[in-house]
């Protein structure tokens, strides 16, 4: 995928409204004080492979 992932697109991406992990991704099931994307670029290497677009 070329074009850069924007999680709070994602139907999966939802805010947890915590203030020390305030990004959460349902596909992947964590909640993270930064963006889930680059989460999971850093530690597989690999973009979001669940990314889908919010049906609007």
């Amino acid at each position: 995928m070329n074009e850069r992932i924007i999680c709070q697109k994602c139907q999966y991406y939802y805010v947890t409204w915590e203030n020390n992990q305030p990004h959460g991704c349902k596909a992947y099931g964590f909640k993270s004080k930064i963006i889930p994307s680059t989460i999971v670029k850093s530690s597989s290497g690999v973009e979001c492979s669940f990314y889908k677009p919010k049906q609007r």
